[in-house]
């Protein structure tokens, strides 16, 4: 009776330890997932930076010719009637250039109605976000017109 006594206990002590193990697995697997989540947010926002600093660059190099920046860039240009003109540019999950139907972060420029100029510049907006809505980065860009 006794050996039988000890066979339970030892099978008790395995399970426990197996239980204990189970749980540091699911909270190593729990870090892990967080970790590989939080480092793909930040390499899209390193790149949506990267995006949006050569339009700034590029707004300033063409005193804000909006069809020339869309040339530059891979995207499309217009103006609406109220005369704020704008670039939209889509990127592929690569940060590739892509069209509106595979995109899945979108860069875009607006350029202020020449009635909104302040002392001769000419002043925008740049933004990139995801396609889903949620921005990545924004800031204002202004330059002397051409």
């Amino acid at each position: 009776m006794t050996h039988r006594s000890k066979s339970t206990l030892f099978l008790i002590e395995q399970l426990i330890v197996i239980a204990v193990f189970a749980v540091c697995a699911a909270a190593c697997i729990r870090i892990l997932t967080s970790a590989y989540f939080t480092a793909n947010d930040s390499q899209a926002t390193s790149h949506a930076v990267l995006r949006a600093e050569s339009a700034a660059e590029i707004f300033k190099a063409v005193d804000g010719d909006i069809d020339t920046i869309a040339s530059i860039l891979g995207g499309t240009s217009g103006t609406q009637a109220d005369g704020v003109s704008g670039v939209a540019v889509y990127y592929d999950s690569s940060w590739q250039v892509s069209n509106e139907g595979n995109a899945s972060y979108q860069l875009g420029l607006v350029i202020y109605a020449p009635g909104d100029q302040k002392a001769g510049l000419l002043e925008g907006e740049i933004w990139v976000e995801k396609i889903t809505g949620e921005g990545l980065v924004a800031f204002p860009v202004a330059t002397r017109g051409g």
